[in-house]
């Protein structure tokens, strides 16, 4: 135990010393597990063209990817958790080790199609986190000129979810011009950014995914731990 002496706002007790064995766990052997969310229901939907074309490449780079259709998700609140969409949101979030979000720029901002879905999904259920140290890519598409208010958000809100946003992010300008009849990227330097995307976001996922508790275990929350142990005993043995 190091020496705490000058320290005396930290509870020893919660104090641990970092560990480098702890980043360089034995690795998992499975494909990494990535969940894709896009932000539109149109027919035509170039979100959800631009989420397929990333799941194709996840396939190609060797990840198990599932696309999550929001069609039918009720509104946050508006129905109870057991609802089946809620609970296929939920379900493949707690499966992922990664996730990309991919939503239009409406009104200089990301659709609330796409903030829906991450509301349903909370900080928590009851112990489990179900995003807490996952990675995740952002990424929008935009009628007209490349703008970045969506991913900005985006990765705002990933922050509050505690995930590992990924440096790097796709913003597709004029989406109506980039994908072909058959909802197919055409060849662009906006897919070659995808392409980066992707790669960096599996990079990532293999980087982190084995480390993620470790990762995620603070001070703050083992000392709280400690704490309500603390306290549970004292009313034990009275």
């Amino acid at each position: 135990m190091p020496d705490l002496t000058d320290l005396p706002n930290l509870l020893p007790s919660a104090f641990e010393r970092l560990d480098p064995a702890a980043l360089r766990p034995h690795p998992a052997t499975h494909r990494p597990r990535i969940l894709l969310l896009y932000g539109s229901l149109r027919e035509r939907s170039f979100s959800r063209f631009l989420t397929l074309e990333a799941a194709r490449l996840l396939e190609a780079f060797g990840a198990e990817t599932r696309t999550f259709n929001p069609s039918g998700l009720p509104l946050p609140d508006d129905a109870p958790v057991d609802h089946p969409k809620v609970q296929e949101l939920r379900e493949l979030s707690a499966w992922s080790e990664g996730q990309v979000w991919c939503s239009p720029e409406r009104h200089g901002a990301m659709t609330s199609i796409l903030k829906a879905q991450i509301d349903w999904i909370p900080l928590s259920i009851g112990a489990v986190r179900p995003t807490q140290g996952k990675t995740l890519a952002v990424m929008q598409v935009s009628g007209g000129s490349q703008s970045f208010n969506a991913v900005n958000q985006m990765r705002v809100l990933g922050r509050w979810m505690r995930m590992i946003t990924i440096p790097n992010q796709s913003s597709v300008a004029k989406a109506y011009e980039q994908f072909d009849d058959d909802g197919r990227m055409k060849p662009s330097s906006y897919y070659d950014r995808l392409v980066d995307v992707v790669e960096e976001l599996m990079k990532f996922t293999l980087l982190t995914r084995d480390a993620s508790a470790y990762l995620t275990n603070r001070y703050s929350e083992r000392k709280e731990d400690a704490e309500k142990l603390q306290a549970q005993a004292g009313l034990n043995a009275k």
